[in-house]
């Protein structure tokens, strides 16, 4: 099952999962990810391709349609359900870390200690 496999997504996934929120083809998903990522993801098309493969493996994308060589991909609900674990994820680490920094900082306070 795609969950198993794709446990934590890798930034470029993360980022590919988001630019194929609307139907898109691959090139444009190339730059749907600089652009979503502020320039920080650049995605090849090497890896841009084992991706989507593995995607449409597992049922996380689909293709919409084809047009000579150019494929046009969407997100499936499995994908979306995916990225929503993921980004709740990332949301308990930054909460963890908030707290646990936040705490930190405030006894060092208390103890007279420059943070």
């Amino acid at each position: 099952m795609a969950r198993d496999q794709f446990q934590t997504l890798t930034e470029p996934m993360y980022y590919i999962l988001l630019a194929l929120l609307e139907e898109v083809c691959g090139v444009d998903i190339m730059e749907k990810v600089e652009g979503l990522s502020k320039g920080r993801i650049a995605v090849g098309p090497g890896t841009l391709y084992t991706l989507l493969d593995k995607f449409l493996k597992v049922g996380m994308i689909e293709e919409t349609r084809t047009e000579g060589r150019k494929k046009n991909y969407i997100i499936t609900e499995e994908g979306l359900g995916a990225l929503i674990k993921e980004q709740e994820r990332l949301r308990t680490l930054l909460d963890d870390g908030v707290r646990l920094v936040d705490r930190a900082g405030n006894e060092k306070v208390w103890r007279g200690k420059d943070v």
